[in-house]
């Protein structure tokens, strides 16, 4: 009974792959079905849309926001394009159909919100980055797109990397008080390359840090894997440095994720012995190096300390005034909130702000869903997670009996995913474009690997190459 209700509610056992037979849509769109076979660049148009998708990532970290949007809304159109022409049905998958209703929350959040000209541009926002999830859950179908994508984003992160450690050892100008005053760290370097905040830096160097520590294994000759083992050790060295307590939150979180699942799933050939404690000794030693690199280095030290001091430390301080001033307006509008965006926050928010404590948002995702779409909002988030985490999961045990090289990427997605949200925790970073992106691209990748011919029923998969 609990396992029937588990896959009702992770709709584990939904045949997307049907709707097609019974589907009207899919019979008035016959005509652009035939347009698309005699058409010379549609049938490449998956192919057509990586280098859309490799474009943006590829250009996220150095261009402005604006030309972000401009490139998002090429991903949306041309989703469109690929998908009026395509058979119905193609690529559904049940995390799709939560997503959905994510956004359908978010719209009804919009149309009732109490500023609702700003809740539009909110939601447009949130639309355009959904249609990038779509976009990547079809081309990254294709394993070979998927491990180009990733290699894009890998070596993007590489420029990235090299400046925030050339800031670290030749010195950057602070563009804000990034480090509490009356702190030891006051004339400490915190890193930010070409983001222009730590913060926003170390939240886009998570999944950078998971994917290319897959990579070592991903890759099968010695020379990508040296790559791979050079952007790892890199981009780790930066986001430490970036001194970012909610990405050192993330990077754990996400690092123990990952070791966890790399373990289990290469377990099928341990000895017994190993099988039982690979785990516990892995973990436990990961553990223990983190507790003595605190303890060893002054600075580690001082920076992890200042999250236990409360608001003796101003940005504890700062967080906590307006979290406050969040929950009143939770409390205000608990159903479906005010409305999707950093406009509507900014027109509502000063009502109810404390003195001298003006925000751009609520400083924590879970709270900023909350204050976006109420009660509603959240459910609708944590079911999409929900099911994003257990469709991991099932396709990652399917992959592990042939111990698949595609299981890597799919352990770095999920490891990504867990990693913003444990910054998401006291952060919201994770809505800036250069990080929204990323964290759809993970959800993305997840989706991808989803095989209705396999759905999970508790017997053993077979694998076919």
């Amino acid at each position: 009974m609990l396992m029937a209700f588990w896959q009702q509610i992770t709709l584990s056992t939904l045949a997307l792959d049907q709707w097609r037979e019974v589907s009207v849509l899919h019979r008035l769109l016959g005509p652009l079905r035939r347009w698309r076979q005699g058409s010379r660049l549609l049938p490449w148009g998956d192919w057509l849309g990586l280098g859309l998708v490799v474009l943006v990532f590829a250009l996220a970290p150095y261009v402005s926001t604006t030309l972000i949007g401009v490139l998002l809304m090429a991903v949306a159109a041309f989703w469109l394009l690929l998908t009026l022409t395509d058979e119905a049905g193609v690529g559904l998958t049940p995390i799709h159909i939560t997503v959905a209703v994510f956004w359908g929350v978010m719209g009804l959040a919009t149309a009732l919100s109490p500023v609702r000209g700003a809740a539009v541009s909110g939601l447009i926002k949130l639309t355009l980055n959904l249609l990038l999830f779509l976009l990547i859950a079809r081309v990254a179908r294709h394993p070979r797109a998927r491990g180009w994508l990733i290699l894009a984003y890998i070596l993007t992160t590489l420029p990235v990397s090299i400046y925030g450690l050339r800031q670290y050892f030749f010195g950057a100008t602070a563009l804000a008080t990034w480090v509490d005053v009356n702190s030891p760290l006051v004339n400490t370097t915190r890193v930010y390359s070409f983001l222009g905040n730590p913060n926003l830096l170390a939240g886009y160097l998570i999944p950078a840090v998971m994917f290319s520590a897959m990579a070592v294994f991903a890759w099968p000759r010695w020379a990508p894997k040296g790559l791979a083992l050079l952007a790892t050790v890199m981009n780790t060295l930066c986001l430490v440095l970036t001194l970012s307590r909610g990405g050192w939150i993330g990077f754990l979180l996400g690092g123990f994720v990952l070791l966890a699942l790399t373990v289990q799933y290469w377990s099928l050939g341990f000895p017994p012995f190993w099988q039982r404690w690979a785990l516990p000794i892995l973990l436990g030693g990961a553990a223990t190096l983190v507790v003595l690199a605190v303890l060893s280095v002054g600075s580690l030290r001082a920076r992890v300390l200042s999250m236990f001091v409360g608001r003796a430390d101003s940005s504890n301080n700062f967080r906590m005034n307006v979290w406050a001033a969040v929950l009143d307006m939770i409390r205000a509008r608990p159903l479906l909130g005010i409305g999707p965006g950093n406009e509507a926050f900014n027109a509502v928010y000063p009502l109810y702000q404390r003195p001298r404590y003006s925000a751009l948002s609520a400083y924590s995702v879970f709270l900023e869903v909350l204050v976006e779409a109420g009660f509603l909002g959240l459910l609708a988030f944590l079911w999409l997670l929900t099911v994003v985490f257990q469709q991991g999961w099932m396709q990652l045990q399917r992959l592990r009996q042939t111990q698949d090289r595609q299981g890597y990427w799919l352990m770095g997605a999920i490891a990504a995913l867990v990693g913003i949200l444990g910054q998401g925790i006291a952060d919201t970073v994770m809505y800036r474009p250069q990080i929204s992106t990323l964290w759809w691209m993970a959800i993305a990748i997840v989706a991808s690997y989803y095989d209705p011919q396999r759905l999970w029923a508790g017997r053993p998969f077979k694998f076919q190459k």
